[in-house]
């Protein structure tokens, strides 16, 4: 069974309705009801993995404050970003399963959809700073002190918070609750800066303020910096035949990072751009390709939020150094002493090519 859906999907800053002041161009959209009971538990499933995940983060980068790194800086503030947006996804579990009626009033639907667009911009800036610092401190290790001294990343840190929270503006000026039938929805509302005519051209440049800097751009930087981190890593371990496992291995991490990345947003993107360019008129799309593409949005946006729970379990698993203070300050050092033990002993006895190594696993 299928029911009538004329809400716009509530992550992206742009409506997924036809435009109501035409009623010759509109399809009736459709939603799979599947959806209503699924996707409240997908959601409620990231919440807990994420506020957990990304709970262990904050508190372990800082209780390492004595030895702290620029990248575990970097992590934290992605961590606290990924926190602060999945606090609000028992709202929206709450809001899919209501069948997208939001009972919780104008002010917490502008707090939480601009905390979700806050977390999606600062979360790429920080990964692509991340990116950046593995760079300079791989590839550029000797001449790059000063680019990665303490006041430059907290400069860096002010300016990614700063435009994030410039970015994600919008969502906080424009959506709003707004009452059809006997459903109270939380989405966008142009009426207050442009006519009905004008609305699509709002959805438009909103759609490419969220897709270009909010992942073209990020994600392009990431590729280019991994790259010569890769190169870096080849050309350091191509005459070391017994290091040849640790050299797949770390191209193998630089891959998996950057590709975790595109996989957990680009169904979003995509299918947001699939809809804004067949809005414009760009793409003559049948009616039941738009709906397809209305009822696959939240899943792809769903996709997305698991990226938020995800970048804690990475880095646990890549990084040696975290794992071992995580496994430190939850008082796990006495049932892990020898992971720890050996850890410990391999990071102080290797050479430059196992400080290589550590910075190259951090995201």
């Amino acid at each position: 069974m299928v029911t009538d859906v004329t809400v716009p999907y509530y992550y992206d800053d742009e409506y997924y309705n036809s435009n109501e002041s035409d009623p010759s161009s509109t399809c009736d959209e459709t939603d799979w009801d599947l959806s209503y009971s699924l996707l409240p538990v997908f959601y409620m499933l990231v919440f807990v993995l994420g506020l957990s995940g990304n709970g262990v983060v904050i508190f372990t980068v800082w209780k390492a404050k004595p030895k702290r790194r620029s990248a575990d800086t970097y992590i934290g503030n992605l961590a606290l970003a990924d926190l602060a947006f999945v606090v609000t996804l028992p709202l929206w579990a709450t809001y899919t399963a209501l069948g997208f009626h939001w009972p919780f009033g104008s002010a917490l639907c502008k707090l939480s959809s601009y905390l979700v667009l806050l977390n999606m911009f600062s979360s790429v800036f920080c990964l692509s700073c991340l990116s950046f610092d593995r760079y300079l401190a791989i590839v550029h290790s000797l001449s790059s002190a000063k680019l990665r001294s303490r006041s430059s990343m907290l400069i860096s840190l002010a300016v990614i918070w700063l435009l994030s929270g410039l970015l994600a503006l919008p969502s906080l000026i424009l959506r709003d609750t707004r009452v059809v039938g006997n459903q109270t929805l939380c989405d966008l509302d142009f009426s207050s800066v442009s006519s009905k005519e004008n609305e699509d051209f709002w959805i438009g440049g909103l759609s490419i303020l969220t897709t270009v800097p909010g992942f073209l751009l990020p994600l392009l930087l990431m590729t280019i910096f991994y790259c010569f981190i890769g190169g870096k890593v080849t050309m350091h371990f191509q005459n070391l035949k017994k290091e040849e496992h640790k050299k797949k291995r770390l191209l193998k991490i630089i891959i998996t990072l950057v590709v975790v990345f595109a996989i957990c947003w680009l169904p979003f993107h995509v299918l947001k751009t699939i809809h804004f360019l067949d809005l414009m008129g760009f793409l003559d799309l049948s009616c039941s390709m738009q709906n397809t593409i209305v009822s696959l949005h939240p899943y792809a946006t769903c996709l997305a939020y698991i990226n938020s729970c995800l970048n804690p379990f990475l880095y646990a698993f890549f990084d040696l150094r975290f794992r071992s203070q995580c496994f430190f300050f939850f008082g796990l050092q006495k049932t892990l002493h020898g992971q720890i033990s050996n850890t410990s002993s391999s990071l102080s006895a290797q050479t430059q090519k196992s400080e290589l190594h550590s910075l190259a696993t951090k995201v």
